[in-house]
């Protein structure tokens, strides 16, 4: 993974069994990332298509405008606490991969079979499923705002194999950028960030403006209609939690921050309360203008706010859509790359995902990886059940984390702590974890979290098969990485530290 992107000081040689050598090179750390970059990272993943197209679902569940509202106050607040507890394993564990790194450094040495099970059953899940089939579902939802202007008349299938096509070309802009360099990213990054916050803008200015009008009927219902069924509450939380959820991604590079002490937990304390303010207006902005039928019945909530309130100056809301779902994947990409390096420098995924371009120092195989899977999930299409499932695991994974960061406070006591977080903080955080991995099981038990069961079962036997008992077919494997070095000029990272 990870962002050990590398100065390779003297020549390269590849040697016959393919494997490259660094010879009198110094691998090093590129800490390219600084404050403004860590919070716009942050901003990338959570900003995503959510907030724009589909945050009805908190308010339908939830029943009213008050406890709605409630809901994604609440929904931001549980989600700074628990960057908060990473914060704190990003800066005492100090490697990048997020929740992958904190279970080895964990449990990894607790038993020569268990202990590292965790870690790759969370690489397994992110790197092979999940996150690609995010990414795929964000680019896509790119592709449809991006050519919307120009396919107004294009019959249904031949607009499905535009989007796609459209999917396809800029998730190899994306790539593209990924592979080149960290700083291009950064560069790219900031200015996306910039123009998300400034589309969220638009939607609370044009609310301000309907307020001032005197337009506050909808709003004047208060918690008129709430629900009083805790599993409905339980809901419309975990809708919100989803629509928040990114709030780790500045700890999966943590190798690539500057000073990660400080930026680490401060880039988290700017982003995560901007994104929660951004959110809250923005849904009064939206329940100001549109009723409770409308909210929960159009397809895209901010293209019908801006159809009502911006008049001429509406193109802005598919423009602001398009941005935001380009920025988001880009960075939801950027942060699966490094997992996955990071996975194949622990030997949990092939070791060639660990290499980086001598010349770009960056993890250029592991960049392409996840873009063949991306690519794959664009062509199936229909993948949002594969999210519906896979998205219970992030919620499993982060209680995990808690208990990984209780157990570090206890085997690592002596170890500097550039950043503490009191303890109720993650003790909190793993009962929510708890609460929502078990809440969807009980309220909807469908076959979606059999498959989930069925995936983990697959991952245990790789795991067994391939990597504790190493069958892997040597000669075969050789032969791709020699490929792979060649076509990407990639060579293994040196394991010395800074």
């Amino acid at each position: 993974m990870a962002a050990r992107e590398t100065e390779i000081i003297e020549k390269c040689e590849v040697k016959g069994n393919g494997a490259a050598s660094v010879c009198g090179s110094a691998v090093k750390l590129k800490r390219e990332l600084g404050l403004f970059s860590a919070v716009n990272l942050i901003l990338g993943v959570m900003i995503g298509s959510g907030i724009f197209v589909s945050p009805a679902s908190a308010l339908e569940h939830s029943g009213s405008v008050g406890l709605c509202l409630v809901i994604w106050t609440v929904s931001g607040v549980i989600s700074l606490l628990g960057a908060l507890s990473f914060a704190e394993l990003g800066t005492v564990v100090g490697k990048s991969g997020a929740e992958y790194a904190y279970f080895q450094e964990a449990f990894g040495k607790t038993h020569r079979y268990w202990g590292p099970l965790p870690s790759f059953i969370c690489a397994w899940i992110y790197v092979v499923i999940l996150r690609p089939a995010e990414v795929a579902i964000i680019v896509m939802t790119f592709a449809e705002y991006a050519i919307q202007p120009f396919t107004p008349n294009l019959m249904q299938d031949y607009k499905d194999i535009a989007i796609k096509l459209a999917s396809i070309a800029a998730l190899f802009i994306m790539t593209y950028i990924n592979i080149t360099s960290v700083k291009l990213f950064v560069k790219v990054q900031n200015i996306f960030g910039v123009c998300k916050v400034f589309a969220c803008l638009i939607v609370i200015g044009g609310g301000i403006y309907e307020i001032a009008k005197g337009n506050t009927a909808h709003l004047d219902k208060g918690f008129q209609g709430s629900t009083s069924s805790p599993g409905g509450i339980a809901l419309a939380l975990y809708s919100g939690l989803w629509a928040y959820d990114g709030w780790n991604s500045v700890t999966v590079v943590t190798e690539e921050i500057i000073n990660p002490g400080v930026n680490v937990p401060l880039s988290i304390s700017i982003a995560v309360p901007l994104i929660t303010a951004l959110y809250v207006f923005m849904n009064v902005a939206y329940m100001t203008v549109l009723s409770y039928a409308e909210m929960t019945s159009v397809p895209a909530v901010a293209v019908a706010f801006g159809t009502r309130v911006l008049g001429p100056a509406s193109f802005l809301i598919p423009l602001g859509v398009a941005i935001a779902t380009f920025g988001c994947a880009m960075s939801v990409q950027f942060g699966v790359t490094r997992v996955c390096y990071t996975a194949a420098r622990g030997g949990h995924m092939l070791e060639v995902f660990s290499y980086v371009n001598m010349k770009r120092l960056t993890p250029a195989p592991a960049v392409a990886f996840q873009a063949l899977l991306t690519t794959i999930f664009i062509v199936v299409g229909n993948i949002k059940t594969l999210i519906e499932f896979a998205s219970w695991f992030l919620w499993f994974f982060y209680g995990l984390a808690m208990v990984a960061l209780l157990v570090l406070r206890k085997t690592q006591a002596e170890k500097i702590r550039p950043y503490r977080v009191p303890t109720p903080v993650p003790c909190f955080v793993l009962l929510v974890a708890i609460f929502l991995s078990i809440l969807p099981i009980v309220h909807d038990p469908s076959v979606k979290y059999l498959m989930a069961i069925g995936f983990i079962v697959l991952g245990v036997a790789v795991y067994t098969f391939f990597v504790y008992h190493k069958k892997t077919p040597s000669s075969l494997l050789r032969k791709f990485t020699f490929l792979t070095q060649v076509l990407l000029e990639s060579v293994p990272p040196s394991n010395h530290e800074d």
